[in-house]
């Protein structure tokens, strides 16, 4: 029995729509638009309840807002306010426990007015109850009248949805890049005097210490955390009280700046409305950028994912340069065996977020005249990527750079080999001369300092002095 039968199978309530009447389970706090989206969009089992909540709770907030504009603008009673606000309350401080009530698919078209009467719907119905009254006596609070006043999805769904990604990019910088971060810091400073090979090309450069090589690391994630908060307030410009299309109609006068007032009180971000309200119902660049700070940091996660996979290569034919932590046993076949697997997952995850870029790309190009559809992907997109990021920058920072330690003799044994060493002598013998005492080391396999030494070139203190101390 699928969900939809176990639905038909249930004692029910009479709503009707549009396109006639239908049967309710009598316990839903959702109604008839719910209904024909459940019916409508039977596309990836992801509920918008259980995959981004976040949405959820803001959608709250803005109806919140909307109410509280609309009492002020004497359009709406106090007791429904003080209903629907409750009922707003009760979402937002307790989203996990109304999950359930918002069941339709993330994947949905109508730009998202089914989510946006699926909490009409919820709210009203909440609101209804706190006042002592049957579920669905919307003759009294209705979802469309009351809850809905003065709103459209096309407004009230890109706010929400603004205040959800906004909210989840602040939390994965604020928590999770951090953390790395400071992971990156600590072993930073731990290998702070261990010298190793740098290598550009694959090929060997000039040394370095490891704890250089680890602060990168750390400097790649501070500039994320960086431009995601930037990103991240590009989000705050609001089309609230743009109605349909942007010119406002059905809202009274005042409606968009106090709505946009009241909607930074209840949030207590710093909220703004869009200086032209009509070309904000339409464009989606700030979806783009947001995404774009995805994208970023998983291109970054790559990078040093794809670094520590080179550096701990081996154990015997490889750079063996740093040992992972040791998470699982590594083939079927092959005995003592250990993979990279942390850095492999990590990898894995910036491919999907890269992917989820071009259909963030896709769908704000695809918007027609005054509004884009395709909202809803959007968020599916979006969503789904700071939820894998934020996972695996959690994964990669417990269960491998946390455990990373040296191999200090491999990390000596490459710099005291290296014909690179011969670049530190430059400034004192010259470019030609420095690529014949290399050409030579490579030759002979003898070491720089061998070179020098037998050739009479520097003396020994002087010598001493000018290469590094390892």
């Amino acid at each position: 029995m699928t969900s939809l039968d176990k639905i038909h199978a249930m004692e029910t309530r009479t709503e009707h729509d549009l396109l006639g009447e239908r049967e309710v389970p009598v316990d839903a706090y959702w109604g008839i638009h719910t209904l024909r989206a459940l019916e409508n969009y039977p596309i990836s089992g992801a509920s918008v309840g259980y995959f981004y909540s976040d949405v959820v709770r803001c959608y709250a907030m803005v109806k919140k807002a909307c109410a509280l504009a609309n009492a002020e603008l004497g359009k709406l009673p106090k007791d429904k306010l003080d209903a629907i606000t409750w009922a707003c309350d009760q979402i937002m401080d307790h989203t996990d426990d109304w999950r359930e009530q918002f069941p339709i698919d993330v994947f949905q078209g109508g730009a998202g007015t089914s989510t946006n009467m699926n909490a009409n719907e919820v709210i009203a119905n909440l609101a209804l109850e706190h006042m002592g009254l049957p579920k669905g006596r919307y003759d009294v609070i209705h979802p469309n009248d009351d809850v809905n006043m003065a709103q459209s999805t096309n407004d009230t769904y890109p706010t929400a949805l603004r205040l959800a990604i906004y909210t989840a990019l602040d939390r994965m910088s604020s928590v999770y890049v951090a953390a790395l971060q400071k992971a990156f810091e600590a072993k930073a400073a731990e290998f702070s005097s261990i010298y190793k090979l740098g290598r550009t090309q694959l090929q060997d450069a000039v040394p370095m210490t490891l704890g250089q090589e680890f602060s990168s690391f750390a400097v790649l994630m501070a500039e994320e955390r960086r431009n995601t908060k930037y990103c991240a307030t590009l989000l705050l410009e609001m089309n609230l009280g743009a109605t349909a299309i942007g010119t406002g109609i059905t809202a009274p006068e005042g409606y968009a700046d106090l709505v946009t007032a009241r909607l930074r009180d209840v949030t207590g971000l710093e909220v703004v409305q869009a200086p032209n309200l009509v070309e904000a119902t339409s464009d989606c660049g700030a979806y783009v950028s947001a995404h774009g700070a995805c994208k970023r940091i998983a291109v970054k996660l790559g990078k040093i994912c794809n670094d520590l996979r080179l550096l701990s290569s081996g154990p015997r034919a490889g750079l063996a340069e740093i040992h992972l932590p040791e998470r699982a046993a590594g083939s079927s076949i092959m005995p003592a065996k250990v993979n990279p697997i942390i850095p492999e997952v990590v990898n894995q995850v910036a491919f999907k977020v890269m992917g989820n870029d071009t259909v963030v790309t896709y769908a704000a190009e695809a918007g027609q005249l005054q509004l884009n559809a395709f909202e809803p992907v959007i968020a599916q997109a979006t969503s789904e990527s700071i939820r894998l990021l934020s996972g695996a920058m959690h994964t990669l920072r417990v269960n491998c750079v946390e455990g990373i330690t040296p191999n200090i003799e491999t990390l000596r044994e490459h710099v005291r080999s290296s014909v690179s060493l011969v670049t530190y002598l430059v400034p004192r013998l010259g470019h030609a001369m420095c690529d014949d005492i290399g050409r030579e080391c490579v030759e002979t396999g003898e070491s720089v300092r061998e070179v020098v030494l037998r050739r009479g070139l520097v003396p020994q203190d002087e010598l001493d002095e000018l290469l590094p101390k390892l």
